[in-house]
């Protein structure tokens, strides 16, 4: 696409609609911790999921598969192996990879698998945390557990480094979502404070990224759906739960029971050239 994009060049809704109607087939190389919340929201917006963890199994997997999200948390190294494997076939057939880098900047084994996966893998998308961002590019930040802390750059700019250095979409996720690509910048506004504070929501945030890019081949917008999707859910859904641990469940709710025509009507999405 041209660089100069408005936000009915996203097809937001458009994409929401061809997801429902193809119902991709989403390979998870996942966080153990979250895989439940990521299948339930998988299933919850109209892909399957799939997780085949074990190297022998990963690569067999993706033959079957749409999309591959390469989640780096709980990491072992038969599971890096796997991600490894799997992105090598994917990148062989042609179907998009997302790369969720869960703690990079944390712990050299996460920092270092991140970047060897990167150095292995041509992938699509990265969904990170500014933190994790910032550890990537070998700039200061911090991430203490998984979570981003202390001061790093601003998102958008993070995003725009981050995807001129990988030569991919960067899609940082936070208060407001940044994505850079090919096209510029898209800022995604949606969202709910609870999203921070429950585990599981970046997971989700890059499952989610994986189930779009199945279905389309603009990347950059493709991510953009799937955040604002997330958003709008999120927002829905606080108003049916108490906090954070009753949040979850209440997304996956409103991500079955989101419509394209919905979506688009509360999607607060600024294109930046």
């Amino acid at each position: 696409m041209a660089d100069a994009r408005d936000i009915s060049d996203l097809q937001l809704g458009a994409l929401l609609s061809a997801l429902r109607g193809r119902r991709p087939l989403v390979h998870l190389i996942s966080n153990l911790v979250t895989l439940h919340a990521v299948a339930g929201a998988l299933r919850a917006v109209g892909a399957l999921p799939v997780a085949a963890l074990a190297p022998e199994d990963a690569e067999e997997a993706v033959l079957a598969a749409d999309a591959l999200v390469l989640n780096l948390g709980t990491p072992t190294g038969e599971r890096m192996e796997a991600a490894t494997v799997a992105g090598r076939k994917a990148e062989e057939r042609g179907i998009p990879v997302v790369l969720d880098p869960v703690g990079a900047g944390a712990t050299p084994l996460r920092t270092d698998g991140a970047r060897r996966v990167l150095a292995a893998v041509r992938v699509d998308v990265i969904r990170s945390n500014p933190g994790e961002a910032s550890a990537l590019l070998g700039r200061p930040g911090m991430v203490r557990g998984v979570e981003s802390v202390g001061a790093v750059e601003d998102g958008a700019v993070l995003a725009r480094s981050l995807a001129r250095e990988l030569g991919c979409v960067a899609a940082i996720t936070g208060p407001t979502d940044s994505l850079a690509g090919p096209g510029g910048l898209v800022l995604v506004e949606n969202g709910h404070p609870w999203l921070g504070h429950a585990v599981g929501t970046g997971c989700i945030a890059s499952a989610l990224v994986g189930a779009f890019c199945a279905v389309g081949s603009d990347r950059l917008s493709c991510a953009a759906a799937a955040l604002a999707c997330l958003g709008v859910a999120s927002e829905a859904a606080a108003s049916d739960a108490r906090g954070p641990g009753s949040l979850i469940p209440a997304v996956l709710d409103a991500l079955y029971h989101m419509t394209p025509e919905g979506l688009d009507r509360s999607a607060r999405v600024r294109v930046v050239p």
